[in-house]
């Protein structure tokens, strides 16, 4: 009984130190501008990494002092969060399955559509109060500034790979064909009636594209990339922590077993 108590004691040890990737991935997503703008994903992130932390911190305290009450809670529980996670993994999958830039002829940059991205994630910019707030925090960053300060010449710019939030966000879209001055300042032609975010375009440097369908296009575009990046990690995270359940199943059911057939044996003494 010792022996498979301490097995489980170890198996909850190491689900603890699995719920610290978890909590990263929450935290790093928090750090990046777009998502903390957003605020979509990391919280729900975050505060599953803190319940596998404390489930395990239970199934460890009940490995240790041997209350065989509180493992069985611990492993119910840690089937739900399981569960939990691996509902997420598919979630995250299943909404950035879709979306990508497009190429425009001599540009080294995409161009990024609205109506390419999943229909949960549009709903999530298309709210005119929700796009707001996320503009409002978008426009307050520097990703626009630093374009200014790094391309001066119309065919370095042409030929820089800029992120998505910039290409929807900071400059109009290349179908409009507007005449290049700077990233963020461009002469508009004769006739923009294209596309409405040709018309949503605007030289004040606290407005830009931050109107513009491209602008949500590319945030989601953003999101899309960061998204799948946490969801590897989420994945490597759940498979790892599928086997440790598995091993710490097995382990206190010997423990259980052991401790039955010890029983038995003293009624025979």
């Amino acid at each position: 009984m010792a022996l498979s108590n301490n097995v489980i004691g170890a198996i909850n040890f190491v689900a603890m130190l699995l719920s610290i990737p978890i909590i990263g991935t929450g935290i790093w997503l928090a750090t990046e501008p777009d998502n903390s703008c957003v605020k979509l994903l990391q919280w729900p992130v975050i505060i599953l990494g803190i319940l596998f932390l404390v489930v395990a911190i239970a199934g460890f305290v009940g490995a240790f002092w041997r209350i065989p009450w509180l493992l069985i809670c611990y492993l119910i529980a840690m089937l739900v969060l399981i569960i939990l996670l691996a509902a997420l993994v598919v979630f995250i999958y299943m909404v950035t399955i879709r979306g990508s830039g497009h190429l425009e002829p001599s540009r080294s940059y995409l161009e990024y559509h609205l109506d390419d991205y999943s229909g949960w994630l549009r709903r999530r910019v298309r709210s005119p109060f929700k796009w707001e707030r996320i503009r409002t925090c978008l426009s307050s960053t520097n990703m626009c500034a630093e374009l200014n300060q790094s391309y001066s010449m119309a065919q370095d710019f042409f030929n820089a790979h800029i992120t998505p939030l910039q290409s929807g966000c900071c400059k109009p879209p290349t179908q409009c064909g507007y005449t290049f001055v700077n990233p963020t300042y461009w002469i508009s032609p004769i006739n923009n009636a294209a596309d409405m975010d040709c018309l949503n375009w605007n030289n004040d440097q606290t407005q830009l594209c931050f109107n513009c369908d491209s602008c949500k296009a590319g945030l989601l575009a953003n999101l899309k990339k960061e998204w799948r990046r946490a969801d590897i990690i989420l994945l490597i995270t759940l498979i790892a922590l599928v086997a440790v359940y598995l091993i710490g199943c097995c382990a206190f059911r010997n423990a259980k077993t052991e401790d039955l057939f010890r029983k038995y044996k003293q009624g025979y003494t």
